[in-house]
């Protein structure tokens, strides 16, 4: 089993490692335009990386309305568990931060991986950069699966 860590980062300090990790994945893989993969939510928004061996090989945000995006995994590094190490590391982060609804805008070829962790796809198909989405919501623990932000901003 690899040795991998998930740690909040520091967006002005891990900056470099965060963008090289979403543009190996966001830029060069998926070709997401640059203006649109990196935006204004950034700074506002609390970061994780994932560490293996002393290298950066992931990564993830939450805004603080609870809206998780630009996860990221390095092609090496992808089916060990890192992403869903970053997905668990940014919902207790939003439940640190007293959100009350995650919710994301999903790549169509991610939802499966996202409903594993309980998360409810709604609404219609959407393009975002070129790549199918859907919006995605983790229902509180009580239920209430229809319950969809009142704004989804779009590219995550």
């Amino acid at each position: 089993m690899p040795n991998v860590r998930i740690r909040k980062a520091s967006f002005t300090a891990d900056i470099e490692l965060i963008f090289a990790l979403r543009k190996a994945v966001f830029i060069d893989e998926q070709c997401v335009p640059a203006d649109l993969e990196m935006d204004d939510l950034d700074p506002i928004c609390q970061h994780v990386l994932a560490w293996k061996d002393g290298i950066a090989v992931g990564t993830g945000r939450i805004a603080p309305d609870g809206r998780i995006g630009r996860m990221a995994v390095s092609a090496s590094c992808r089916g060990q568990g890192i992403g869903r190490d970053i997905l668990n590391g940014l919902m207790r982060m939003g439940r640190d931060m007293g959100v009350e609804r995650l919710y994301m805008s999903a790549q169509c070829q991610a939802i499966p991986f996202y409903e594993k962790a309980g998360f409810v796809a709604s609404g219609p198909v959407f393009d975002d950069a070129g790549i199918d989405h859907r919006l995605m919501t983790l229902p509180p623990a009580g239920g209430d699966e229809g319950h969809e932000p009142d704004q989804v901003a779009k590219q995550d």
